[in-house]
């Protein structure tokens, strides 16, 4: 049997990257899924890529789009039994250059709308059910130069992941936490990196982890899987999917 037949997954920023993947993947695992993309652009090109799949519009930042996203799938669907709390954006910059909007913009995404998202989706999640986040070795380590205010917003999702999870336990929902490391995705590119500047940080993360290698967005769907559906005795827990990056 397929390990999500018949649940209901919804996955915030899915039209790409590793919330696309996870969402291919919980698909074929049999889950009803709907993605979420922050952009009309975005959403139309998910649309067509992701047969099968629901894609809605929804700025993760907002926290009046993140109940509206809930009340959207509730009416729909009826609940969530899975909730992938992905959506994020990534900007780098040395502590002299960052101003507020810089600071202000990833701090909403990344940090309020995640825990406004996870708020008004508690009541839709049925006892039982699983929410998983998106952190990042760079809210354990420090990450590479420039990385301050994004780390600082993943080490937030690092301490959401616990701290929910505690207050859940009670109704047996299970709260996990993924960190990844260097993975490639399209987020290079929509941080305007030049061919050159994508090699230069593949490479230098290559030479940093202890697997050689930057990691692909199925290792991390994977990883959403198996804490969606296979860890049932795990919460409050976090998975490093980094090459050894953090650990050893």
């Amino acid at each position: 049997m397929a390990k999500l037949n018949g649940k209901i997954a919804l996955i915030s920023g899915g039209t790409s990257g590793i919330g696309a993947e996870t969402a291919k993947l919980f698909r074929s695992e049999g889950a009803t899924v709907i993605v979420t993309g922050s952009s009309q652009r975005s959403v139309d090109a998910a649309r067509a890529e992701l047969a099968g799949i629901e894609v809605l519009l929804s700025d993760a930042g907002n926290v009046a789009a993140t109940k509206i996203l809930v009340d959207q799938v509730k009416a729909k669907h009826g609940r969530i039994d899975v909730l992938f709390v992905n959506a994020g954006i990534a900007k780098f910059a040395p502590i002299a250059q960052i101003d507020e909007e810089f600071y202000d913009s990833q701090f909403n995404i990344n940090v309020k709308g995640a825990f406004f998202l996870i708020k008004h989706a508690v009541p839709a999640i049925p006892d039982g059910g699983a929410i998983i986040l998106t952190a990042s070795v760079a809210g354990a380590n420090g990450g590479l130069g420039g990385s301050t205010v994004y780390g600082s917003t993943k080490a937030a999702l690092r301490s959401f992941g616990r701290t929910i999870a505690k207050e859940l336990a009670p109704r047996g929902i299970r709260v996990n936490t993924i960190s990844p490391g260097p993975i490639v995705t399209p987020i290079l590119d929509k941080n305007g990196f030049t061919a050159a500047q994508k090699e230069g940080f593949i490479e230098g993360a290559k030479a940093r982890i202890p697997l050689g290698r930057t990691g692909t967005a199925a290792e991390v769907a994977a990883a959403a899987l198996y804490l969606a559906a296979d860890a049932t005795y795990s919460t409050g827990a976090e998975l490093f999917v980094d090459g050894g990056l953090v650990d050893l």
